[in-house]
């Protein structure tokens, strides 16, 4: 596949290595309204700098990653499937349901290979849990918990343009839990407080939040997000069932583990997302150019990005009512 990348900043740059190391895709192009950044990343390997509209219109150019910022993703999204180009676009499409169902619908008529960057579901320790649960491991599937704590909070200026926790990084653990409790999800319960750092208070966003779903069968799913740990990146699952219960942990440098006379000390977890999840997004470029030569639906889709944004939607409505919200409610 030779690939074109819109968007030159830090994921940018992070997919721009990955597709460099992937023998079976080669970077083709890069463009961002930046062009000063746009001509640096593409010198550095040694690929053109082009604009986004004449991306659209090479003929050279298979398929485009979609790695700018998130008011221009749906717009993006939508030209390179008029253009028959296969699409991977980080998440989300939009921040607001009737752009991304739009987008959805042009995708509809004009179908091409298109994933989403919901890079988690390509980790190779979350891989192994899924597979152990749909191989009956723990047995049937009760409760899940999951944990997703950032190293620092975010500038409050990034707050408003992100659309929120719930739609900036609560929205990687929605997808974790349909895909793992892999049934219609029709409760939403959201707490939140702003804890860590006023401004984010101010620009209208929380920084801590919990959040319960409850599936059709009534199975329950504890999220848990702090735009702090002191720590380093905090990812972890529990999934706990009728038989047993998987725990996948954090990811540190080496996992190396002393144990003396003072007690027991592990090192601290990989510092964040470009450390923890750089096989992910290796493991995600593979299984979209694979899905692209099989023609095949890829792991994660645009019909995923629509649903977890759906329970993002609904975790903001209940807190703002404080009250329980029903999927139905959200349309």
């Amino acid at each position: 596949m030779r690939l074109a990348l819109i968007g030159a900043g830090r994921i940018g740059k992070v997919h721009a290595r990955t597709i460099d190391l992937n023998p079976e895709v080669t970077l083709a192009a890069v463009a961002d309204v930046h062009v000063e950044a746009a001509e640096a990343l593409a010198q550095q390997y040694g690929v053109r700098a082009i604009s986004a509209e004449d991306m659209f219109e090479d003929d050279q150019i298979d398929g485009v990653l979609i790695a700018s910022s998130t008011p221009t993703h749906a717009d993006y999204l939508e030209r390179a499937a008029r253009s028959g180009k296969a699409v991977l676009c980080e998440k989300p499409i939009a921040l607001d349901l009737a752009r991304t169902r739009e987008a959805l619908r042009v995708l509809g008529t004009h179908p091409v290979t298109c994933a989403l960057g919901f890079n988690r579901r390509h980790d190779p320790q979350f891989a192994a849990l899924k597979r152990a649960i749909v191989d009956g491991r723990i047995g049937d599937l009760e409760t899940l918990t999951i944990i997703s704590r950032d190293p620092s909070p975010p500038p409050a200026e990034y707050v408003g343009a992100s659309g929120g926790l719930f739609r900036d990084m609560m929205i990687h653990d929605f997808d974790m839990a349909r895909w793992l409790l892999d049934e219609p999800i029709v409760q939403v319960q959201a707490q939140g407080s702003c804890l860590i750092d006023p401004a984010i208070g101010e620009a209208g966003d929380v920084d801590t939040a919990m959040v319960i779903l409850v599936t059709a069968s009534g199975r329950l799913c504890h999220i848990n997000n702090s735009r702090r740990a002191c720590y380093g990146y905090d990812q972890r699952i529990e999934a706990f069932g009728s038989a047993g219960m998987l725990q996948a942990s954090n990811e540190t440098e080496t996992r190396l583990r002393f144990t003396g006379e003072p007690g027991q000390v592990e090192e601290k977890p990989k510092w964040f997302f470009l450390e923890r999840y750089a096989e992910a997004y290796s493991a995600e470029i593979h299984d979209f150019v694979d899905a692209w030569q099989q023609q095949r639906a890829p792991l994660a889709g645009a019909e995923d990005g629509l649903e977890a944004l759906r329970l993002a939607e609904a975790a903001q409505q209940s807190l703002q009512h404080r009250r329980s919200v029903s999927l139905d409610e959200i349309d």
